[in-house]
């Protein structure tokens, strides 16, 4: 029997609750789900733990399961990808599966994710200028993701996609340091 990769399943929930709120035209309404979810999840990880916890019977898990949706208002979709997940044992996967279905609604939507490394928060202003500007480089809508990395000195990188800009003073000291050294 053919083993399938981890990445593949979660890709194909991730997959199939886009396409299960596709159709019902609930798209923005599993986000909020999924955004809801995840701030849970960060606040308590143990939820995850305690249901993949192979001891706890499937019956209980969507019991659980049923309760918390009803609690927090998820809809049918998201509920049902929840009972799948307990039901095949793959809760253990949830956090990568949420994650998965974002990462599927930003391209569908054509919007990308960008990661920006600074040594400290940006101000209001800085942060727009640089949201126009990479939504205008791009051709997209930008997500931006920021880290806090007093190693830079100065400066930032972004990384988008497989590209990556790196015009902090550590990168720039770097290049520097290669170029006086005869290398590339």
């Amino acid at each position: 029997m053919k083993k399938i990769s981890k990445t593949k399943i979660i890709s194909t929930y991730a997959q199939s609750l886009y396409e299960a709120a596709e159709e019902n035209k609930v798209t923005e309404k599993v986000v909020k789900d999924v955004d809801v979810l995840r701030k849970i999840l960060a606040d308590d990880p143990q939820i995850v733990t305690d249901l993949s916890n192979q001891i706890w019977k499937t019956g209980s898990k969507l019991q659980a399961i049923s309760e918390i949706s009803k609690k927090l208002g998820l809809t049918k979709e998201m509920k049902s990808c929840l009972n799948l997940l307990a039901e095949n044992g793959r809760m253990s996967e949830l956090l990568s599966v949420l994650d998965a279905f974002k990462h599927t609604y930003y391209q569908r939507h054509d919007i990308e994710e960008v990661e920006v490394l600074t040594v400290k928060s940006l101000s209001e202003t800085q942060d727009k200028k640089l949201k126009a500007s990479l939504e205008k480089k791009l051709a997209k809508k930008v997500l931006i993701t920021y880290t806090i990395k007093p190693e830079l000195l100065g400066g930032l990188v972004v990384k988008y996609g497989s590209s990556m800009i790196d015009d902090s003073i550590s990168g720039k000291l770097t290049r520097l340091e290669i170029m006086m050294k005869g290398g590339q």
